[in-house]
């Protein structure tokens, strides 16, 4: 590997994931800005990397885009250029066409093409060189995601004198299934670089320690795992950092006027139905949107459910839409929308209202205020951070959260109606229920999802594994101060309703 790029830059902390957490945005004058992401890390990690003299690595969200890094909102935003052919093969093709499917169970069938697994590593490799380039000495590094498994490891390999972490935001599979990928060891060595791997639930870091004895036979003692180097053992750290949300946001901009005042028009412009019914996901196989529309068209032919008594809202954002599969799951979601509107339609009332586009924050919390019923019916999620978005937004301690046990949520979420949603009669029996349900019942399951989401947010979370992080490089400096471990940069969270 090449030496880090040479630069006058350090930073004691550096983000590395596959976006920025800036969007650029072009007027129509032609000049360019950048806007921050919406999204939960951001906002967690926003107050650390102000505190720590932090800079952030990642794509800008364009190919063939080389920007000089920059300052934005107090952070160091550090552009890593990739090619129209790179993201083809590194993020449409290795990432999202191999792993992801692959990560996800096989449900959809993974490809295995070498020249994607090339492109795959040189791309993480550039981010590592990037990343090793401005990382102060003795500094920490926080890698994210599947889509930069091998970068750990090649950081280490270039700055041996860092604290690496890495975060898998998406399930590990069981060795079985983990153990058709053809660069099977290569990937978990990679990730064996880090000082501390986190996974969303018990069963993924399980799952990923299996897979390091069977691999590489290294000892393991749950959460530990000794890896060989030089003359001794490094000590990495594999466990389950749950994460989640700002829950303080949403539980604001729910009890916003305004935006109450749009929830009513939601449920007004949808005719008042007594009941609605809300799915929001990405357009993703693995989101079981298809489970949930075939378990709702089966109650309404059986007639247990009236068509103008209830209303099924489906938000499906667009995602990798030039992924056959992808391509194909919405030809199968939009048949089947047409088929039950086609069935059960009156005039000026639609039994489903269908989406293929998303919404800004505003207007999703409106929706969750709006909706009698959630509806996360996925076949296999790390998390799924919708649930707790829903859950965060019922200030008014109403609602119903119909779950998954397969998503990393349901570990946390005990409360909600947990379903699995292969089981279409189960997922029908737990929708009547949700629709029958008294406000006493829904209260009191609703006040135990909100205490867990509100105490359990995402500035919890980070603060979790940078402390693992903090405690990893206590143990190597001995009782040397560590900077990061000192700072104040917990975000403030919200009181309990």
């Amino acid at each position: 590997m090449n030496a880090p790029q040479q630069s006058t830059e350090r930073y004691d902390f550096v983000v590395v994931s596959n976006r920025l957490p800036v969007d650029r945005v072009i007027a129509p004058d032609g000049s360019a800005s950048w806007n921050r992401s919406p999204g939960g890390l951001v906002t967690a990690l926003e107050p650390v990397m102000r505190a720590a003299d932090g800079a952030w690595v990642g794509w800008a969200g364009q190919p063939d885009l080389d920007l000089e890094p920059f300052d934005n909102e107090g952070i160091r935003i550090v552009p890593v250029p990739l090619s129209a052919e790179e993201l083809q093969r590194y993020y449409e093709g290795f990432s999202n066409d191999t792993l992801w499917p692959l990560y996800h169970d096989v449900i959809a069938p993974p490809s295995f093409h070498r020249e994607w697994w090339e492109s795959y590593v040189e791309v993480n490799r550039r981010f590592a060189e990037r990343a090793a380039g401005i990382a102060a000495e003795g500094g920490t590094v926080w890698v994210q995601d599947y889509q930069l498994q091998l970068v750990p490891k090649m950081v280490r390999d270039l700055r041996p004198d860092l604290t690496i972490g890495f975060f898998n935001h998406i399930p590990f599979p069981p060795y079985g299934i983990y153990s058709q990928l053809p660069w099977r060891t290569q990937i978990v060595e990679g990730l064996l670089g880090a000082d501390v791997i986190g996974f969303q639930r018990v069963a993924d870091a399980s799952n990923f320690s299996r897979a390091v004895r069977r691999l590489l036979g290294h000892l393991t003692r749950n959460p530990v795992i000794e890896v060989p180097e030089g003359a001794g053992v490094r000590r990495v750290i594999a466990k389950a950092f749950p994460i989640s949300i700002d829950s303080r946001s949403f539980e604001q901009l729910a009890r916003e006027p305004r935006i109450q005042a749009r929830a009513r028009e939601i449920r007004e412009g949808l005719g008042n139905p007594r009941t609605v019914m809300l799915g929001v996901d990405r357009l993703d196989y693995t989101k079981g949107i298809g489970h949930r529309l075939k378990a709702y068209h089966e109650l309404l032919r059986e007639g247990r459910l009236n068509a103008e008594d209830v209303t099924l809202v489906q938000v499906a954002n667009p995602s990798r839409e030039r992924v056959e599969a992808y391509i194909q799951l919405r030809d199968e979601i939009e048949l089947t929308v047409g088929r039950i509107n086609g069935d059960f339609s009156t005039f000026g009332h639609n039994p489903v209202n269908y989406m293929h586009h998303g919404y800004p924050r505003d207007e999703m919390v409106a929706l969750y205020l709006a909706a009698d019923v959630m509806l996360v019916t996925a076949l296999r999620d790390g998390m799924n951070l919708v649930a707790k978005e829903y859950v965060a937004s019922r200030f008014d301690e109403d609602g119903v959260l119909i779950l998954s046990e397969f998503t990393g949520a349901s570990d946390e979420l005990k409360r909600a109606l947990l379903i699995n949603p292969h089981d279409i009669e189960g997922l029908k029996e737990a929708m009547l229920r949700a629709i029958q349900m008294s406000r006493r019942d829904r209260s009191s399951r609703m006040r135990a999802l909100r205490r867990r989401v509100l105490e359990n947010d995402v500035a919890r979370w980070s603060q979790r594994f940078l402390d693992a992080l903090a405690d990893v490089k206590r143990d190597r400096h001995g009782s040397d101060p560590d900077p990061l471990g000192e700072l104040e940069w917990t975000v403030p969270r919200a009181p309990s309703s």
